[in-house]
């Protein structure tokens, strides 16, 4: 007789807050939990939470302090700016490590999984780390960072990397090691969407997302650039409010956020993407074999590593926030787009490290 053992354990799920990709990359995996008989707690803070919230309203929530993640006005100053907030950061990482420690008692929860939240951890249960950085891209200061963050990564008893192992992958440096001491699994890319052959309703969907005040200068930008693209536009501008509002002027149909389903529905309807070249969104272009065009967030080296990796093996043209013109999404038809991939990920063998 085989014995169930997810019945009724409780398995913490906390994203980082930065940007809405790493809440959206774990909403596949809270619905895994629940088709195999956990029962999955979230824990967020700011606009990650508000998302999943909406998304599971079902679910019991928590919340975890702030990490402070601000953005400067002018990219080139991103990391000085991250480096004026790390007391900040500190003290939440801190903070939450005796929430949590205090949550295992109270909630009963028999497993962790933390995507990118460096005091989401315990050595009392078993604790997973999800990440596809295990190289932080900083510049000139990227070994140092890097090291800081594989050092973190090496306490916990695993660690889930959201891409393939072998040459054929998505996140190149930044998701595979030179040399590996960590305890690694490559679970392949994780996605929320599904390819459906659908009509096509928009000639282009723009879909903005991540932290102030970067969002806002872009959403700006793009509202005067729109103007100068023949086609029908659908413009999801990444805001989560307690309502959905909509707005059409002109050839723009204009959305504050949109639900998992309804993104699904209307990135099937659309003949190709303007985004940020986030991980999540890569994964998500991925699943549904898309064409795209990226624009990095000024500053942050993950998103211009990903941008260059991918426009390099003429898979999506980029451009930099401020030299972006509306013209330039022409470039997007001499480019083969992402390739759609099937990704059956064996939950069962997966969630074992639970079995503890």
């Amino acid at each position: 007789m085989s014995i169930d053992y997810s019945a009724n354990k409780t398995i913490l799920v906390a994203p980082l807050n930065w940007g809405l990709g790493h809440a959206t990359r774990c909403i596949p995996i809270i619905k895994a939990l629940q088709e195999n008989n956990f029962i999955p707690i979230i824990a967020s803070d700011g606009v990650a939470l508000a998302l999943l919230r909406k998304e599971f309203p079902y679910i019991q929530t928590l919340e975890l302090p702030s990490y402070h993640i601000e953005y400067a006005k002018n990219g080139k100053n991103f990391k000085w700016k991250l480096i004026k907030n790390l007391p900040k950061m500190i003290t939440a990482i801190l903070d939450e490590k005796k929430m949590v420690n205090s949550w295992i008692r109270k909630h009963g929860i028999d497993g962790i999984i933390s995507d990118n939240r460096l005091g989401v951890f315990s050595r009392k249960i078993p604790s997973v780390f999800m990440t596809h950085q295990l190289n932080v891209m900083t510049g000139n200061t990227t070994w140092f960072t890097s090291k800081c963050h594989q050092y973190f990564i090496k306490k916990y008893t695993e660690c889930w990397v959201p891409d393939s192992d072998g040459e054929t992958n998505l996140t190149g440096e930044l998701g595979h090691l030179k040399t590996n001491h960590l305890n690694l699994k490559y679970i392949g890319p994780l996605s929320r969407m599904k390819k459906k052959e659908t009509p096509k309703v928009f000639d282009l969907m723009i879909i903005l997302s991540g932290p102030e005040p970067q969002r806002t200068y872009l959403d700006e930008k793009l509202q005067q650039e729109i103007k100068g693209f023949d086609g029908k536009v659908v413009f999801v501008q990444g805001v989560v409010e307690k309502t959905q509002t909509k707005l059409e002027s002109g050839n723009v149909t204009f959305y504050n956020f949109m639900n998992s389903k309804q993104l699904e529905q209307t990135f099937n309807e659309s003949e190709f993407v303007l985004c940020r070249s986030g991980y999540t969104t890569v994964m998500d272009l991925a699943k549904l074999g898309k064409k795209a065009f990226f624009i990095p967030t000024p500053g942050q080296y993950e998103q211009e590593y990903l941008a260059i990796k991918l426009q390099e093996e003429n898979l999506v043209p980029y451009a930099m926030q401020d030299d972006f013109t509306i013209e330039d999404l022409s470039k997007v038809k001499s480019f083969k787009g992402l390739a759609q991939f099937k990704n059956d990920i064996d939950w069962d063998s997966l969630f074992s490290v639970f079995e503890e």
